[in-house]
């Protein structure tokens, strides 16, 4: 491996960090983004049992809060349950704004990577092909010169794609994820805005 990093010249160096830093974002967002995490099974129907049972004290509305981003959404609903329908959407629209922008923590900077990492690649190619054709000289090629210019534009090229290519697989997957998420928070939101508002029996 450091013989390959050494055959890569120092443009690899910017192009490690990146890839030391698309491995940890995906391993965030992987664990940060599992369904049961976000989006419990259940967590509705135990909502509305307590809430007939027990009502809304500020105590399990904060503990409902720290549970998921679910969760937070439900307790906006349910701390303004003696509102109309329309201050109840309002408020979980809010939170479902605040929701989202926590889901998508961290995924611009993964799609950034994704974009840049092959012109990493391509800065190290064109950086190679300045090394060969500096080994041209009157009396000849200088053949160290020139492998040493041919490996730097070959394997940043190659090593930018390797970054560029699973960076973006992962962003794509993880956007789907957070959309799908949050369009099956809203309705399990709205599901309890009509079930507290009397529009429904579930």
């Amino acid at each position: 491996m450091f013989a390959i990093i050494q055959a890569a010249g120092w443009p690899i160096w910017p192009l490690l960090l990146t890839s030391i830093v698309a491995v940890a974002l995906i391993f965030e967002r992987l664990v940060a983004l599992r369904r049961p995490k976000v989006v419990p099974s259940g967590l509705l129907q135990r909502v509305i049992a307590e809430y007939r049972q027990n009502g809304a004290s500020e105590s399990y509305l904060a503990s409902l809060e720290q549970q998921s981003p679910l969760g937070r959404v439900l307790a906006a609903a349910l701390r303004n349950v003696g509102s109309s329908r329309e201050v109840m959407k309002e408020s979980v629209e809010e939170a479902g704004r605040a929701v989202s922008q926590h889901l998508e923590r961290y995924l611009t900077t993964l799609g950034t990577i994704a974009s840049i990492s092959p012109l990493l690649g391509l800065f190290g190619t064109v950086i190679g092909m300045i090394e060969i054709f500096g080994s041209q000289s009157p009396s000849g090629a200088n053949p160290i010169q020139l492998a040493h210019g041919i490996s730097i534009a070959l394997y940043n090229t190659g090593f930018g794609l390797v970054i560029a290519i699973p960076s973006m697989i992962f962003w794509r997957h993880f956007r789907a994820l957070t959309t799908s998420f949050i369009i099956e928070m809203e309705q399990q939101a709205l599901r309890l805005v009509e079930t507290l508002q009397g529009e429904r029996r579930d």
